[in-house]
C-alpha cells in the first residue's frame, strides 16, 4: 500500500514539471499551423499509467522533408533559370564573332580583285600610251625609222647568210675571168716541208695551218706539216702585206657593218662568215664564191 501511494505522488509530481516547462499557449496537440497534432508518447517510470506529450526528431524531420525538397527544386530552377540567359548570349556572341570574322574575309578577297583589276588596268592604259607616243615618235622621226629598217634589213641579212648556199667548186663560166682564175685553177697541192721551203720564200702559220704566198693570193700548204688544220680550202686574195687572218678579220667587220655578218671577229673563214660572204655578193650582183676574192673586197671598200 506504501508503494503505490509513494509511486502516485512520484508520478504527479513528475506530471506538474512537465506542465510547468511546457510553452505557454501552446497545447499538447501542437498548433493549427503545423496542419495536425503532433504526437507525444507517454512515458512512466514503469512503462504504464501516466503519459507527457514530446516532439520527437523523427516526426519533425519526416514532416519538414517535403518542404525542403520543393525549395530546393525551386532554388535549383531559378539558378537554371538565370543560366539560361547567359548562355544564349554567349551563343549568340560567338555566332555574330563567326559571321564578322566571314564578312571580312570576304571584303578582302573583294578588295584584292578590285585593286588587281585597277593594277591591270592602269598598266594597260600605260602601254597603249606608250606605244601611241612612240608612233607619233617614229612619225616624226624619220631617223628612227630609217634606223628601224636597217635594223630589219640586216636581220633579213643575216638570216640570209644563215641558209647561204656556201659554194666549193669553181669550175664554171662564170669564175673564168680574170678577177677569179686563181678559184677557177685551184688544186690542192701536197709537198713536204722542204720543198715548200724551196718554192716559196714567204710561209706563215696561221688559222690552225701553213700558209703561202703566190701571186696576189694566201694558198695552203698542204703538207707542210702533217697536224695542220684547214678550215677553208682555196685561195684568199690579199693586200696590204696582212696575213690571212687579218684579212679575214676585215672581212668579217666590213660585213657586221653592213648587217650580213653577227659572229665573232676571229679571223676564222668559217662556215657563218662564208655564208654571210655569199649573201652580200649575191644582193650586189657579184659572182657567188663564198670567199674572200679581189672583186668582193673592192665592193666592201677594202682595195
Amino acid at each position: 500500500m506504501k508503494r503505490i501511494v509513494f509511486l502516485t505522488c512520484i508520478g504527479s509530481l513528475a506530471l506538474a514539471l512537465t506542465a510547468s516547462g511546457a510553452p505557454r499557449g501552446k497545447t499538447a496537440h501542437g498548433s493549427a499551423r503545423s496542419g495536425g497534432a503532433r504526437s507525444a508518447h507517454v512515458v512512466s517510470a514503469r512503462g504504464g499509467g501516466h503519459t507527457a506529450s514530446m516532439r520527437t526528431a523523427r516526426n519533425f524531420s519526416a514532416a519538414r522533408s517535403p518542404q525542403h525538397a520543393m525549395a530546393a527544386t525551386s532554388r535549383s530552377n531559378r539558378a537554371e533559370a538565370a543560366r539560361a540567359p547567359a548562355r544564349s548570349t554567349r551563343i549568340a556572341n560567338r555566332r555574330t564573332a563567326a559571321v564578322a570574322r566571314n564578312q571580312a574575309a570576304v571584303s578582302r578577297e573583294r578588295n584584292l580583285a578590285r585593286a588587281n583589276a585597277q593594277r591591270i588596268n592602269r598598266n594597260e592604259a600605260a602601254r597603249i600610251r606608250n606605244a601611241r607616243a612612240n608612233a607619233r615618235m617614229a612619225r616624226n622621226n624619220p631617223a628612227l625609222n630609217r634606223q628601224r629598217n636597217l635594223t630589219m634589213a640586216r636581220n633579213v641579212a643575216v638570216n640570209r647568210a644563215a641558209n647561204a648556199r656556201v659554194v666549193n667548186n669553181w669550175r664554171n663560166a662564170r669564175f673564168s675571168g680574170s678577177n677569179y682564175a686563181a678559184f677557177y685553177n685551184y688544186n690542192r697541192q701536197w709537198h713536204d716541208r722542204g720543198w715548200w721551203r724551196s718554192h716559196h720564200s714567204q710561209i706563215v702559220f696561221v688559222l690552225g695551218g701553213w700558209w703561202y704566198w703566190n701571186a696576189g693570193y694566201w694558198y695552203p700548204a698542204w703538207g707542210y706539216d702533217s697536224n695542220a688544220y684547214y678550215p677553208y680550202d682555196g685561195p684568199i686574195y690579199g693586200y696590204s702585206d696582212l696575213t690571212p687572218d687579218g684579212i679575214i678579220v676585215n672581212v668579217q667587220v666590213a660585213l657586221q657593218q653592213q648587217g650580213y655578218y653577227a659572229g665573232a671577229l676571229d679571223g676564222d673563214l668559217g662556215p657563218q662568215t662564208r655564208g654571210a660572204l655569199a649573201a652580200y655578193q649575191a644582193d650586189h650582183g657579184l659572182a657567188v664564191t663564198s670567199a674572200v676574192d679581189g672583186p668582193t673586197l673592192q665592193t666592201l671598200g677594202l682595195t
